[in-house]
C-alpha cells in the first residue's frame, strides 16, 4: 500500500480523478474528524463536484456523534477503510499484468486442493465432491445471469461463444430465472460448477425456507423454483412441463460456499434514501446475508457488487463500505466490484472472487462419516443376510412347534417282567 510504485489509474471523467485525488491528499490522512468534516464540508459548498455532498451526508449519517468519545477513533477507522478500498483498484491495475498467472491457478483448480492440513488430519479425511458448488443468490435484476456469462467469459478461448445463461432484458416483468441452473467452469470440465438462482423474494421469511432446503438437501440442475406466494398459475406451469421434469432425476449437489449478489446501484439509492423500496430491498438482503444458514463455520459468503460502470469509482466505493459495514464483511477483501466490462481489471477481479470461494469452500468440506461412506449395496447385503437369517430361525420354530421331539425316556417292558 504506502510506499509502493502505484502505475496512475485511467480515469473516465475529471469527477472519478477529483475524488480519488481527494482520498489520496496526503494531509488528509493527518486530520482528525473534525477538521475532516470541515474539510468535505468547505469543498461541497463550493458546489463542483456533486459527489464530495454526498460523500459528507454519508459521513454525517453513520457512526458516533461528535459527542462520543469513540468519535475521533471510528472516523480514522472508517478514513482507513475508505482508503483501502480506493488503493485496491489501484493494486487491480497493477497486478492486472499477471492476469495469466492469476487464471491458471484457477484453471488448475480440483476440489480439495486448497484443504488446510491441520489437527492431524489429511486428504482422505475429509469429504471431497467430486465437483465443488457455488450458489448464487440475490435480488432479481442484480445481475447473477450477467455474472455467469462474464465468468465462462473469462475461462474460454472462443470470444464468439454465445452467452450461456439467460439475462432478463427487462427485470420489472417476471422474475427472470425460474429454474436452478448449474453452469460448469470452464465449459465441459468437472472442477466446479456455478447454480443460478432464482431472485429472492421480496418476504424474508420466504427467502430462507427456500435456501435452506438448498444448503441443507443440496441443488439440482433443472429445478424450479417455487414459492408459496407464486400464482396458482405459474405454479402449475412450472411443475408439470413435461420437459422439465428431468430434474427429478438429477443427484442432488451439496452447496460449498455461496456468492451473494447485489445492484451497486441499488445500493446507492438507500444511502441517498431515494425510494422505500431501495430501503426494504436492502434490508431483506441484509437478514438474508446474516442467517446462518449461508454461513460454512465462520465463514460469510462473498459479495459481489455489478452495475458498477454505471457510477463513478467514488460511488463504487461508498457502496462498498457501506455494504461492508452492513453486513459485517471487509470490503476490501470480500465485497469484489464486476461491472459490465470486458477489460483485464475485470478479469483479475473475477478471477480473485472465484479464487476466494473456491478456497474457503475447500476449507470448510466436512470430515468424513464412514457409515454413511460404505456403499449402498454393501449396506443391502448385509441387510439381506440378516434377513435371511431372521426368516430361517422363524422357520426352525415353527417346524420345532409342528413336530415335537419324542422323548428319548423309553420304557423296555419285558425286562420288568423278568425282574418280576
Amino acid at each position: 500500500m504506502g510506499g509502493e510504485t502505484i502505475i496512475p489509474p485511467t480515469f473516465t471523467s475529471e469527477e472519478e480523478y477529483s475524488v480519488d485525488q481527494d482520498f489520496s491528499h496526503p494531509s488528509l490522512s493527518s486530520l482528525n474528524p473534525t477538521l475532516l468534516r470541515d474539510y468535505l464540508r468547505m469543498k461541497a459548498e463550493d458546489g463542483k463536484n456533486e459527489s464530495d455532498r454526498l460523500f459528507l451526508e454519508e459521513f454525517d449519517k453513520m457512526g458516533p456523534q461528535s459527542s462520543s468519545p469513540d468519535f475521533e477513533a471510528y472516523h480514522k477507522r472508517r478514513q482507513k477503510v475508505y482508503k483501502e478500498v480506493l488503493q485496491s483498484y489501484d493494486q487491480l491495475r497493477v497486478r492486472s499484468m499477471s492476469l495469466n498467472e492469476a487464471k491458471y491457478k484457477v484453471l488448475s483448480y480440483f476440489p480439495g486442493i486448497w484443504i488446510e492440513n491441520v489437527g492431524g488430519k489429511k486428504f482422505s479425511d475429509y469429504d471431497v465432491p467430486k465437483t465443488t458448488s457455488l450458489l448464487l443468490i440475490g435480488p432479481k435484476g442484480c445481475g447473477k445471469s450477467s455474472l455467469v456469462n462474464k465468468i465462462s467469459r473469462v475461462f474460454e478461448d472462443d470470444n464468439f461463444a454465445p452467452e450461456r445463461a439467460q439475462i432478463s432484458y427487462n427485470p420489472s416483468v417476471g422474475d427472470g430465472t425460474y429454474y436452478l441452473q448449474g453452469y460448469m467452469i470452464p465449459r465441459g470440465s468437472a472442477s466446479f460448477c456455478l447454480y443460478d438462482s432464482r431472485g429472492l423474494a421480496d418476504g424474508t421469511s420466504e427467502n430462507i425456507n427456500v435456501i435452506q432446503n438448498w444448503m441443507n438437501n443440496g441443488v439440482r440442475h433443472g429445478e424450479p423454483v417455487i414459492r408459496k406466494s407464486d400464482d396458482s398459475s405459474l405454479r402449475r406451469r412450472m411443475k408439470f412441463k413435461p420437459r422439465e421434469l428431468g430434474w427429478k432425476f438429477c443427484r442432488p449437489q451439496m452447496v460449498n460456499f455461496v456468492i451473494f449478489v447485489v445492484d451497486a446501484v441499488s445500493v446507492l439509492k438507500s444511502i441517498e434514501g431515494h425510494g422505500v423500496e431501495d430501503l426494504l430491498c436492502l434490508q431483506m438482503i441484509n437478514e438474508v446475508f446474516k442467517h446462518p444458514c449461508l454461513s460454512f463455520k465462520d465463514d460469510k459468503p462473498v459479495v459481489v457488487i455489478t452495475h458498477g460502470d454505471l457510477l463513478s469509482i467514488a460511488d463504487c466505493v461508498r457502496a462498498r463500505v457501506y455494504l461492508g459495514e452492513l453486513l459485517g464483511i471487509p470490503p476490501a477483501k470480500q465485497i469484489f466490484d464486476i461491472p459490465e466490462n470486458h477489460d483485464p481489471v475485470t478479469e483479475l477481479t473475477i478471477v480473485d472472487m472465484l479464487r476466494y470461494s473456491l478456497e474457503h469452500a475447500d476449507r470448510n468440506l466436512p470430515y468424513k462419516n464412514w457409515v454413511r461412506k460404505v456403499p449402498l449395496f454393501s449396506w443391502l447385503c448385509v441387510l439381506a443376510m440378516l434377513l435371511g437369517f431372521a426368516s430361517g430361525m422363524a422357520c426352525m420354530r415353527y417346524l420345532h412347534m409342528r413336530h415335537p421331539r419324542k422323548s428319548e425316556f423309553k420304557i423296555v417292558w419285558h425286562t420288568i417282567r423278568h425282574i418280576w
